[in-house]
């Protein structure tokens, strides 16, 4: 841990925030470090020396609040603590900029690791490693089988008609930032819309569950689900559409997108599906379109960030050739919807 302020996190005014709010629970100089990897908000890793905790506030200069709501995060999270999915217990909220100049929540460090790339999962072994990636589509079954009314998030999102405004959604954020000819991602986008499944019983769905947005701690188990600034009520099978994506598209040069299906023991996305479907009882017979659909997402992301850099507002290497990336999220969409 590095003494002084990180970027974004006065840490006497957050020493003294906690004093004010939960009397006791400091129990000498904070230091801190800012969590690598975070796509989105900002994650801090935070002591007194005796007790950890971690800190999550929204990027610096953030404009749009809704973009990364603090208060919903803090929320689910609080929701899911009693719960069989794994998640860190929450120790406050503060929605007062005044404190550290944005919103921001405190909870429990958890122990564990996240694997993000193919290379660091391999010296687990094939065995581990399969292990591993299995418990995904077990902790989704857990998520999925969440009463949202039971844990008082009956009004966390509108179930009805999710599909359809996630695919206005990002059609908008297509056009939004689509400053050159791609071609198949109109064809793509009308497809999709075009063979619109029929969603199964809502559930609280995460938004963005990967690999590398879970903790694996002692015993190869997953110890805590994070980043769910994107979770919502929804369709279920838009989250194991993700998982299946990340699980099937190999790893490429200078991507953004971690990925790690080639790491030696990694199950197929079929077995993920296939395992989901046992422990869920859900319909996966449309699975290929909600698969489709993530790699449509993926496509439109990766574009934004291209969009961005021909703007000359992104900094740091590989943002140069992110834009020849898309092309592949493009083609693999429609391969995989054809299979639909």
């Amino acid at each position: 841990m590095k003494q002084g302020n990180p970027p974004g996190l006065e840490l006497e005014r957050l020493a003294a925030h906690l004093e004010r709010e939960v009397p006791g629970l400091v129990q000498g100089p904070l230091s801190a470090e800012v969590v690598q990897g975070g796509r989105s908000n900002l994650t801090y890793r935070v002591t007194d020396g005796k007790t950890r905790w971690v800190v999550r506030r929204p990027p610096l200069g953030h404009v749009l609040a809704t973009a990364h709501d603090m208060a919903r995060e803090y929320r689910v999270i609080t929701a899911l603590r009693d719960t069989e999915v794994p998640v860190p217990g929450t120790v406050l909220l503060c929605e007062d900029e005044e404190v550290l100049g944005a919103p921001f929540y405190v909870m429990e460090q958890v122990d564990g690791v996240p694997f993000r790339t193919s290379e660091e999962l391999a010296p687990l072994g094939p065995e581990r490693t399969r292990g591993v990636v299995l418990a995904l589509p077990d902790t989704l079954v857990s998520l999925h089988a969440v009463d949202p009314a039971g844990v008082g998030l009956g009004d966390f999102g509108r179930p009805e008609g999710f599909l359809e405004r996630q695919l206005r959604r990002w059609g908008k954020q297509l056009a939004a930032s689509k400053n050159r000819e791609l071609e198949g991602v109109d064809t793509l986008h009308e497809s999709l819309a075009a063979r619109l499944p029929e969603s199964g019983p809502p559930s609280v769905v995460h938004g963005d569950f990967r690999l590398d947005n879970v903790l694996v701690g002692e015993g190869d188990r997953i110890t805590a689900v994070l980043d769910w600034e994107m979770s919502t009520l929804g369709d279920p099978l838009t989250d194991l559409g993700l998982l299946a994506m990340y699980s099937e598209h190999p790893a490429l040069p200078d991507s953004p997108v971690a990925t790690t299906s080639d790491a030696p023991g990694h199950p197929s996305s079929a077995e993920l599906v296939e395992r989901y479907a046992a422990g869920s009882g859900r319909d996966v017979t449309r699975i290929n379109w909600y698969t489709a659909f993530a790699y449509f997402k993926l496509a439109v992301i990766l574009e934004g960030i291209h969009y961005r850099y021909t703007l000359g507002q992104t900094v740091g290497p590989g943002f140069d050739r992110i834009g020849d990336l898309v092309p592949a999220f493009i083609h693999d969409g429609l391969a995989t919807l054809r299979k639909d």
